[in-house]
Order: structure tokens, then C-alpha cells, then sequence
């Protein structure tokens, strides 16, 4: 594999952590602001699925459904199946609270949980891949 295309691959998962990085601090603080973290929860996961595509040469789709991504990694790596209830969880993130509506946020526990599935998700894909594609560190 070609130095570029490792860059490349860490590009894709550098945003991906950096989405989790922002996901963490969104959620802390005296004024947490729920609504996007869990946004950037997904982001991180998606980011992370596409990066791993991009690894193995095929082109993400423009999608944010999660649950499609993970069902064509399953295609790549059968481990895959493992994630496909969080994907289910995560997906709504991407829109659901992006405009007003019933529910502005989620909950503090739902954010817990958003923060934790994403940050397992993308130590698993990370596992998957050698360190030259580990995201670029400052």
C-alpha cells in the first residue's frame, strides 16, 4: 500500500476521533450541549466506517444510515455484524435533533451511551487496520 493512500485512511479516522473529542466536550461542562454531541457521536462513526472503506479501496457512499454502512462492511470483515444494534442506535443522531421539535436533546444518559458506543467503534476499527492508517496524532 502506498504512502498516500495510509494518509489518506488516517485523514478519514483523524476526523473521526476528532469528532469523539468533540462529542466529549459537548457533553461536559456547567452548559452540556446534548443535542450535539450525539451528533458528533455518529459523525465519529461514520467516519470511522468510511475511513475503513477507503482502506480497502471502495468509495464511502454519501449516507449518514449507519446500520447500510455497517451491512456492507459485514461484506469486508463478518465482525462487522457485531455493531449493527449501534448502528440502529446512532443513526437517528445524524438528524434528530438538528431542527425543534418534541424533544430538543437527549438525555443524559442516552449521551452517555452515544459517547460510549462510538468511542468502542472506533477502537474497533482501528483494530482492524495497521498503525500507518491510525489517525495522525498533533
Amino acid at each position: 500500500m502506498d504512502d498516500a493512500k495510509y494518509e489518506l485512511v488516517a485523514n478519514w479516522l483523524t476526523k473521526a476521533d476528532r469528532d469523539l473529542a468533540a462529542a466529549r466536550k459537548l457533553a461536559s461542562g456547567q452548559l452540556p450541549l446534548r443535542d450535539i454531541s450525539v451528533y458528533h457521536c455518529q459523525q465519529s462513526v461514520e467516519k470511522a466506517i468510511k475511513g475503513f472503506f477507503v482502506f480497502h479501496d471502495l468509495r464511502p457512499e454519501r449516507t449518514h444510515d449507519l446500520q447500510m454502512l455497517v451491512g456492507q462492511a459485514i461484506a469486508i470483515e463478518s465482525k462487522f455484524a457485531s455493531w449493527m444494534d449501534a448502528a440502529d442506535k446512532l443513526t437517528p443522531y445524524a438528524t434528530a435533533f438538528l431542527y425543534p421539535g418534541a424533544i430538543m436533546e437527549p438525555g443524559p444518559e442516552e449521551v452517555a451511551e452515544a459517547l460510549e458506543l462510538s468511542e468502542r467503534f472506533l477502537r474497533f476499527v482501528l483494530s482492524l487496520l495497521p498503525e500507518q492508517a491510525h489517525p495522525m496524532k498533533p
